[in-house]
């Protein structure tokens, strides 16, 4: 038995989402979670830095990386203490760090996560696996989505097609096929849009539950406004995020449709069911019986009426139902990439990234000056 930590914070960059695994072979299970904000002041200095990158200067962006990898630290040990667990005991830290940018389709393809694991090595004394998405890059992969490897260990299902789908402030599927293929990509805006709009006209962080979009009736000549971005119809392997689906990139649509504040939360609402559903109907001979939902998503009730609608005769419900909240996935998966990189084992799934084959993602950051934690 193996005990890794998972430490995310994904593209809502609310906080970080911290998970102790427990591995025994191919099998494994949640030993503890929590999650910690982000301070107020970081968080506002994080938001700026992704809204705006050309205006985030060198100094900034040294400042976040270090403060960041704070936070996270904080968020290891705390995990930690909650599960009465000491450092010894654990044999990697899987860190995926903050994103900030991400361009696979750039002359020269880049992803850039930040979060300095050498402080989280130096807070913890624990082994760091981190910098997990450059390595498919290099390899001429999109260095994303990376969960549906993790998917496919935790929620494969041999004999059924099954889909799932990761609501972040990104939304991504992955297609777990009956006889044993394995598929995903990002589908376009999760959460980001409606935060975006939460934030302007509720002065909350998200629409809890939906119950602005719940008010509002979808205005459809500005959902097909919307659904001509040509993301949505590109092929996969793809890969996007808020360099993409941001304020600026809605402003144009809002303005050309004007509606009122519960109307737009609406069809915000619907844009990314609709969005999820029809990525899932356009993947070949694939007919999932199941589609199991997780991240900050699942919590939307509205969100998941409307995609329940949108995919009639498809059966819902969260990756708890298969012994994962949905908000622990994501941080599962880099405490199980961290265990696959210390094995000496691939972590991308190359039908899924493009990469020109498998390779062990990520880089060892020593928890202690005498060598591995655990040799």
């Amino acid at each position: 038995m193996t005990l890794c930590a998972g430490l995310v914070s994904g593209t809502s960059m609310d906080g970080v989402e911290a998970v102790l695994l427990e591995i025994s072979g191919s099998d494994f299970a949640v030993r503890g979670a929590l999650h910690v904000d982000y301070p107020d002041q970081l968080a506002a200095q994080l938001k700026d830095a992704v809204t705006d990158p050309h205006a985030c200067g060198l100094d900034a962006l040294g400042h976040l990386d270090a403060a960041i990898g704070e936070v996270f630290a904080g968020a290891a040990a705390s995990l930690l203490a909650r599960c009465g667990v000491a450092a010894s005991a654990v044999r990697a830290i899987g860190s995926h760090g903050q994103t900030v940018l991400h361009r696979p389709r750039a002359p020269l393809p880049f992803s850039i996560q930040i979060g300095d694991p050498n402080r989280i090595a130096e807070r913890t004394g624990i082994d760091v696996v981190a910098d997990f998405r450059r390595r498919d890059l290099a390899a001429g992969g999109e260095g994303a989505p990376l969960v549906p490897a993790f998917h496919a260990a935790a929620f494969g299902n041999a004999g059924r097609d099954c889909a799932v789908v990761n609501i972040g402030g990104i939304a991504n599927i992955t297609t777990l096929h009956a006889g044993g293929g394995v598929a995903g990509f990002d589908t376009g805006p999760g959460n980001c849009l409606m935060d975006l709009w939460a934030q302007e006209h509720l002065g909350t962080a998200f629409d809890a539950g939906g119950a602005l979009a719940a008010r509002g009736r979808v205005q459809p000549a500005l959902l097909a406004a919307l659904l001509v971005e040509p993301y949505l119809a590109l092929p996969p392997p793809k890969s996007t995020g808020r360099e993409l689906f941001h304020r600026a990139w809605l402003a144009p649509a809002l303005l050309r449709h004007d509606a009122p504040v519960p109307d737009v939360m609406a069809t915000l609402c619907e844009y990314t069911a609709v969005t999820i559903a029809n990525a899932v109907r356009a993947v070949p001979d694939f007919h999932p019986g199941e589609l199991l939902v997780c991240g900050g998503g699942a919590r939307n009730g509205e969100l998941m009426r409307r995609l329940a609608r949108q995919l009639a005769g498809v059966e819902l419900t969260t990756t708890a139902a298969r012994g994962i909240a949905p908000d622990q996935v994501e941080a599962a998966l880099f405490a199980w990439l961290a265990h696959r990189f210390l094995e000496g084992e691939p972590g991308n799934v190359t039908a899924v990234t493009g990469a020109r084959g498998p390779r062990v993602l990520g880089a060892l950051y020593r928890g202690s000056v005498t060598g591995l934690s655990h040799p």
